[in-house]
């Protein structure tokens, strides 16, 4: 009752105040910040309380206060936080890359590789072939050549099959988890976000031959596919090999250093025309195993300190991008298509850890948490409606639907992987979305 007294204070000051903005007489961004994060810090603990992650609370704060809801938040003011979006994605590749370990990845590089690659296969097919059974369906597919559909259905799949690198890494910082299922569901999706990368190009450029658009998107040529991967890593190296002389021989600031890091790492990675979540993702990896004793933890440990606001509202604003009306009427299409996106990656996970010899518990409950999608679907569906104004406006919609499902059901299944496998552990670490904890009893065995 406590904090619905504070969301109802928030919501009737941000109406008091709210004007003041839209006349020029304060700041709408800072205003829509403030606003966020207090908002959906306090529907995150409410959904804690109801044994939730605090990730779908904070998803479901932008929704209801967003611009398709409430509109407390503006579509201007969605607009106006993307550097708030952009940093998080910073901040969470980096922190992704830095809980890789090198020894990890000489033992367990196969499994995940054979893991990722049946997985994504298997999932990408069937969702292809589900988009052409609903061909009749879909109004802007019906009637539709068959190159054209193909084209779309291309499309549809290489970006229906992304996982979330944000949701996984933000329950796993909630959770404290660094089980066999916590660390081979990072490894999957850590490696599928660059094979999706290079996946979508591919894609993008054979819809373009089959189907040429009218928008001012043009399909990457091999070489500059190739310059994003691979320059993402030498950039990435370089980056990563920087960080970890400043703390071998400075180590000072570090709250101050971790943010300066994640918005050095944005920029070179624009000016170098290079893959931003690859580059990040490398200067952690790099960092963490060119550092000598404690020095890349007590990094990590301020980033995550200095992240706590950036990371609620990246939740928040990924959830104010979902038009409610939207997925209610693409809902008898889209719950059909998750269900197959699901068959998919519980298929896929089970045979490539049968192939790969892994665990049973990481053969049984990877896939769970392989669900959700969050920014990087979102902004690869941006890039295909502004390539096709027409129908790939529609499409957008249908695939911001499907993630919108898969972004809710996605955090609660695989927290529930977890507590199933006794990995969650009881005292979370001082994280930006799990405060510190009073000690409990100690932790159940395999955490």
């Amino acid at each position: 009752m406590r904090r619905l007294i504070i969301l109802a204070l928030l919501l009737g000051g941000m109406n008091l105040i709210l004007p003041l903005g839209q006349q020029g007489q304060g700041s709408l961004a800072l205003l829509s910040f403030g606003f966020l994060i207090l908002a959906a810090y306090t529907v995150g603990e409410i959904a804690k309380s109801f044994k939730l992650p605090r990730i779908v609370g904070y998803l479901f704060a932008g929704i209801l206060f967003g611009p398709y809801s409430l509109g407390v938040v503006s579509h201007e003011g969605v607009a106006r936080l993307g550097t708030i979006s952009q940093l998080a994605i910073a901040l969470i590749a980096f922190l992704a890359g830095a809980e890789l370990r090198w020894a990890e990845v000489k033992e367990r590089g196969v499994l995940l590789l054979k893991m990722t690659g049946v997985e994504l296969l298997l999932t990408f097919f069937l969702l292809f072939g589900v988009l052409f059974g609903f061909r009749e369906y879909l109004p802007f597919l019906r009637g539709m050549p068959d190159p054209q559909m193909i084209a779309f259905a291309l499309l549809f799949a290489s970006i229906a099959i992304v996982h979330s690198p944000a949701v996984t890494m933000a329950l796993l910082t909630e959770t404290g988890a660094r089980g066999p299922v916590a660390r081979t569901t990072l490894g999957i999706v850590l490696i599928s976000d660059v094979v999706v990368v290079l996946f979508f190009s591919i894609a993008l450029a054979i819809a373009r031959s089959l189907s040429p658009p009218t928008g001012s998107v043009h399909a990457p040529s091999v070489a500059l596919v190739i310059w994003e991967i691979v320059g993402a890593v030498l950039v990435g190296a370089i980056l990563g090999a920087g960080v970890a002389t400043y703390l071998r021989y400075v180590g000072k600031e570090l709250i101050f250093f971790a943010i300066l890091v994640a918005f050095f790492g944005l920029e070179i990675a624009r000016v170098a025309h290079v893959e931003v979540l690859l580059t990040l993702l490398t200067a952690g990896f790099v960092m963490e195993n060119g550092s000598r004793g404690d020095e890349g933890r007590r990094l990590l440990h301020a980033m995550e300190r200095s992240a706590a606001p950036v990371f609620v509202v990246f939740f928040a604003l990924a959830g104010a991008k979902i038009s409610v009306t939207q997925v209610a009427q693409l809902f008898p299409l889209v719950v059909p298509i998750a269900i197959v996106r699901m068959i998919g990656i519980w298929t896929g996970t089970r045979i490539g850890a049968r192939w790969g010899k892994a665990g049973p518990t990481e053969g049984r409950y990877t896939w769970m948490g392989l669900i959700s999608q969050a920014g990087v679907a979102i902004g690869l569906a941006a890039i295909v409606a502004e390539a096709y104004p027409e129908q790939g406006a529609a499409l957008t919609a249908l695939l911001l639907s499907l993630i919108a499902i898969n972004e809710t059901v996605g955090p609660i299944l695989f927290r529930r992987a977890l507590a199933l496998t006794g990995e969650i552990d009881p005292v979370p670490i001082s994280t930006p979305l799990a405060p510190p904890a009073q000690a409990p009893p100690p932790a159940v065995a395999g955490t």
